[in-house]
């Protein structure tokens, strides 16, 4: 039997009676598709999906999407890898810090699925902050600063001008490309986002890709943006999961920032992710 447990009262529920290593049935897309509409990520435990399996479900939500700048398996180039070894300690982690995923891009991801499969015993959560209740809950004033006007977005760290130092960037684990000029042109995005599905509207900035609001300096611009950050990752809009291995979580990217949780250094933890572009 499906069964909804919804985490928070705004963001993140867990979809319990599914076996997604069977074929998808049309129905149960329908319903999975409606479930990520409403909470912006859904999680499934005890899955322990093969990639074969994971890309099936990613195609529920649109067509399997290969990503720049960060190396793909050997085996399959639609999936990264997102690892962390034991010995990676005392620096970054990949996705440590409030973000939308390749928001920089002409066309971002709309989504992405995650499979654990090796977490450590304690830490390694992640954290999503829906940005459409953020969005309903902004202040007038602030939301007048960025109703109908664009932001701007660079590949901060895959690019020279924005560079973070080495000793802070994410796990050495990962294969990235980085130093990059051609991440530090600027992508133009509205800086409110209205879903074509559902109509909702949602806060279109993070601090990891947005460089500035359109037509106004990084200088001019940084008060309005950090008001908004420090608005947007309150723990009221947020869910924080716990990863077991064998677990799936799947969300809206357009309507999401997540967070990887560093605090298991001397610890593996790898999960296996795939992106999607919705279909039009």
């Amino acid at each position: 039997m499906f069964e909804i447990k919804p985490l928070t009262g705004f963001i993140g529920a867990e979809i319990e009676g599914v076996n997604l290593r069977e074929s998808i049935s049309t129905e149960l897309a329908d319903k999975l598709r409606s479930m990520v509409g409403r909470w912006h990520v859904i999680f499934m435990r005890d899955q322990f999906l093969a990639i074969a399996q994971q890309k099936q479900l990613t195609r529920v939500f649109g067509s399997i999407m290969q990503l720049p700048y960060l190396k793909p398996m050997d085996s399959d180039p639609d999936v990264i890898a997102v690892l962390k070894e034991a010995h990676n300690s005392g620096g970054g982690v990949f996705g440590g810090e409030w973000h939308a995923d390749l928001s920089f891009l002409e066309e971002r991801p709309s989504g992405s699925v995650l499979n654990a499969v090796e977490v450590p015993n304690v830490g390694g959560d992640t954290v999503w902050a829906d940005q459409a209740t953020a969005y309903d809950s902004l202040p007038s004033e602030l939301k007048s600063l960025i109703e109908d006007r664009d932001a701007n977005h660079v590949g901060k760290p895959y690019g020279v001008k924005y560079a973070p130092p080495k000793e802070v960037r994410s796990s050495r684990s990962i294969q990235m490309t980085c130093d990059d000029p051609a991440s530090d042109k600027e992508i133009s995005h509205p800086a409110v986002y209205t879903h074509p599905h559902t109509g909702r509207r949602a806060l279109n900035v993070n601090p990891t890709y947005t460089s500035r609001l359109s037509s106004v300096t990084e200088g001019e611009s940084a008060p309005v943006l950090d008001a908004i950050y420090k608005h947007c990752t309150k723990p009221d809009f947020c869910c924080r999961f716990r990863w077991s291995v064998g677990d799936i979580a799947v969300w809206d990217n357009r309507m999401t920032m997540h967070y990887a949780v560093n605090d298991y250094d001397g610890h593996r933890r790898l999960l296996y992710r795939t992106a999607y572009r919705e279909e039009s």
